[in-house]
């Protein structure tokens, strides 16, 4: 029987994406490759601890739930989460961004100076630019500035990332222009701190780093992981913690956060590797996935907007 391995999510650098297991293994993601693995039979999930931590209590988690924690583990992540707004007295530079994921969809957020645009690889953000730096505290009130003033939100569901990655413009500058109308009408917003050192406008393209130019369009996404369940397909795009594979049944999303907390073992032959990853020049045979699959309305069909932006 192939050795089973926990997943702890994916995680992004300047190399690109890789699936992080527990234990400290990682599977690097490369285009054109095949992903295959399937969920032990009679498995469950466990709860994905916080911190870096083990759930103390094992408890077993939804399959639907993207967090993969329990509650107790949750409200202990979350309480050292910058971005929960509960740390004050971190010494480090932030830095304040404007991101796009697609049409009517920009958010404001901030990140350490020290995280480079990883942050913004995680989120899936296919457009960015620098609104300015500074302490925490400052990046925060500019942040709140820009919610209050011009009702950009600091958060945007999943959901609505992938269902318009499919009408993404074809060029950097159509990608890049409502991004700078936000950043032009935030300069001119008075209040900003003093302690915010302004950054110019200067749009970062992720089109590339994800792989979403000319990649097929997704038809859907994976729901949850079950026991007893695989998928297989060739990864066409990855972007945020969404993997775009092509299957029997078109391009599907899994969304690697659905697998924290699962016992994994590769599909088909036994691998050394928690993933079975076949190379670009191997015989293909797509695959039908066997976990529940939501299917994405068509392009354009009551697609998610921003309503209200300015």
């Amino acid at each position: 029987m192939a050795q089973a391995w926990k997943c702890a999510g994916l995680r992004w650098s300047a190399q690109g994406p890789e699936l992080m297991w527990d234990g400290g293994r990682r599977s690097p993601l490369a285009r054109g490759r095949r992903v295959a693995f399937g969920v032990e039979e009679g498995g469950v999930r466990e709860c994905a601890g916080a911190r870096g931590h083990a759930c103390p209590r094992r408890v077993v988690v939804p399959g639907r739930s993207a967090g993969g924690r329990c509650e107790e583990c949750a409200r202990l992540d979350r309480a050292h989460s910058v971005a929960a707004d509960r740390v004050a007295d971190d010494p480090r530079p932030y830095r304040v961004y404007l991101a796009w994921f697609g049409p009517g969809l920009v958010k404001v957020g901030i990140t350490a100076v020290e995280r480079g645009s990883v942050r913004l690889l995680e989120q899936g953000a296919i457009c960015f630019s620098w609104l300015g730096s500074g302490p925490l505290m400052a990046a925060r009130r500019t942040e709140e500035l820009l919610r209050a003033a011009l009702r950009v939100p600091d958060r945007i569901p999943y959901t609505e990332k992938r269902a318009v990655r499919a009408v993404l413009p074809a060029t950097l500058e159509e990608r890049a222009a409502e991004t700078g109308e936000v950043y032009r009408r935030a300069v001119e917003l008075p209040g900003w701190p003093e302690s915010l050192e302004r950054a110019p406008f200067r749009p970062v393209d992720h089109v590339g780093a994800f792989g979403l130019a000319g990649a097929p369009t997704a038809v859907g996404e994976v729901g949850e992981l079950v026991a007893g369940g695989a998928v297989s397909g060739e990864l066409v795009a990855a972007a945020g913690p969404d993997l775009h594979l092509a299957t029997e049944d078109g391009v599907i999303v899994l969304d690697t956060r659905l697998m924290r907390g699962w016992r994994l073992v590769p599909a088909g032959a036994a691998a050394p590797d928690p993933l079975r990853l076949d190379d670009p020049g191997a015989p293909r045979r797509p695959s039908r996935p066997a976990f529940p699959v939501r299917h994405f309305k068509a392009a354009g069909a009551d697609g998610p907007r921003q309503d209200g932006l300015f």
